[in-house]
């Protein structure tokens, strides 16, 4: 579909990902979401589907430069122009300074830098000669400060957040809109579920981060008129003591 919108999500997991992905596709937009095993997005597809939508599914490493750039050129060569991507790649693993591995901090940085970084770029590339398009990078309160054991996390997200600064001041003039939201609380996830019963009993209280709830501010980020962007944003259950 030629003339298609289109929005990618790189990053479309189960819970953040895969509810940005429902968001823009109840809006219209062709979806393309990738995670390195495609296999693992089939019940997003299907569920999308059925609700109406339009979903692709790709199998990509985002750490991989040439896999990026097939990627970007696939979508606007059989979907359509890329209107909005959302890289939404995790990578928090916990680690003690003294035990963490080079090759550890290497692939942190690789998966929520690195990644970042191509992501940004090929959607760039993209979009400036449109003069229209929306970057929104997801980050993390270990965006904002370094905590124990998280020194690989944290240096990796504050990258990204530079990135994403850099970014907005570059192509902001250019027509794009670049913003990079802050993630700070636990989410509705099987992980907070399984690991962290305690925290995941706040949800009756509203007291965990609904996934849908973050994707409507995705989608809102989007919606903004360019009088007026935001650049910045940071989510929170009202419970979060920060």
């Amino acid at each position: 579909m030629a003339d298609a919108k289109v929005a990618l999500v790189i990053g479309a997991g189960e819970a953040t990902g895969g509810a940005i992905a429902r968001r823009f596709a109840r809006e219209g937009y062709t979806v393309c979401v990738t995670r390195r095993n495609a296999d693992k997005l089939g019940p997003l597809v299907q569920r999308i589907e059925a609700d109406g939508g339009r979903a692709r599914a790709f199998g990509s490493d985002a750490r991989k430069e040439e896999q990026v750039v097939a990627l970007v050129q696939t979508i606007e060569r059989e979907i359509g122009p890329l209107e909005v991507c959302v890289f939404n790649v995790g990578g928090n693993v916990r680690f003690p300074i003294r035990e963490m591995t080079a090759r550890v901090y290497t692939k942190v940085w690789e998966m929520a830098a690195l990644a970042g970084f191509l992501a940004g770029r090929e959607a760039a590339r993209v979009m400036v000669p449109r003069g229209r398009g929306t970057i929104l990078f997801t980050g993390a309160t270990a965006s904002l400060r370094g905590g124990k054991g998280f020194a690989a996390f944290a240096g990796a997200k504050h990258a990204l957040r530079a990135l994403a600064q850099s970014m907005a001041r570059e192509l902001g003039p250019e027509g794009i809109h670049v913003a990079h939201l802050v993630i700070d609380g636990a989410i509705d996830t099987p992980f907070i579920r399984e690991t962290f019963p305690e925290r995941y009993a706040l949800k009756e209280k509203a007291g965990i981060l609904d996934p849908e709830a973050i994707a409507e501010n995705y989608w809102q980020l989007h919606l903004q008129p360019r009088s007026a962007w935001t650049h910045e944003l940071d989510l929170r259950p009202w419970l979060e003591p920060w």
